[in-house]
């Protein structure tokens, strides 16, 4: 059970707005796992990951454009969405839980740091940075979570400047501990373009270091 007042606090804000989105007509979509850098969780005196939550109305179709207006300091994310075919109950095991995936899929979500790291309440209030996401289709081949075999790559003007199994990605998340630091470091006066073009989330992405996870 979570027991820091900061997490309590922040979830509570958070659900309350999410609830009102979804009585307002938002279509419910899944959640997001937040805060999975070990190095982010020490500075934020975490023992663990935090939630935040996905709707409809933030989901990107393949191809659409997304305008920055407004922003701070915008970062793309690589993340793999975890499809649940049934509900795992609170206290299951890792076991129990790759039996329920029914499928996995790429995405990635786009997260406008707009605060320091400073405040970890107010951050879950406002739903862990999450400004949109863009969603492959999903592979349910991958049922049970394996990604042995799955290649990342990112491409720097249409060429591979990296990549990695995903399979075998399973150490610090050393590459994006330090993209989310240079986002931190340049949150404040930071300027950026006006719109973004989301190509297909499965063939475009940023860090093919080990990934973030969504939920649905």
């Amino acid at each position: 059970m979570v027991t820091d007042p900061r997490v309590v606090r922040g979830m509570q804000a958070q659900l309350a707005s999410w609830r009102s989105r979804v009585a307002s007509g938002a279509s419910r979509v899944g959640w997001k796992i937040g805060f999975n850098s070990p190095a982010t969780q020490k500075q934020l005196g975490l023992d663990g990951t935090v939630v935040g939550h996905l709707t409809q109305a933030t989901v990107l179709a393949p191809g659409a454009s997304h305008s920055l207006a407004g922003s701070h300091l915008v970062c793309a994310e690589p993340e793999v969405a975890i499809h649940l075919g049934r509900d795992v109950p609170a206290g299951a095991d890792g076991e129990a839980a790759r039996a329920a995936i029914a499928a996995l899929g790429a995405a990635i979500e786009l997260v406008d740091i707009d605060r320091p790291l400073d405040d970890l309440e107010v951050i879950l209030a406002a739903n862990v940075f999450h400004r949109a996401v863009a969603l492959g289709p999903p592979r349910s081949e991958r049922a049970g979570g394996a990604l042995a075999g799955v290649t990342a790559r990112a491409l720097h003007h249409l060429r591979v400047a990296r990549a990695a199994d995903l399979g075998e990605a399973r150490g610090p998340r050393a590459g994006r501990s330090r993209t989310a630091r240079r986002c931190r470091d340049r949150a404040h006066g930071v300027g950026g373009a006006k719109e973004t073009r989301m190509s297909h989330p499965s063939t475009y992405v940023r860090e093919p270091r080990r990934p973030g996870l969504l939920l649905f």
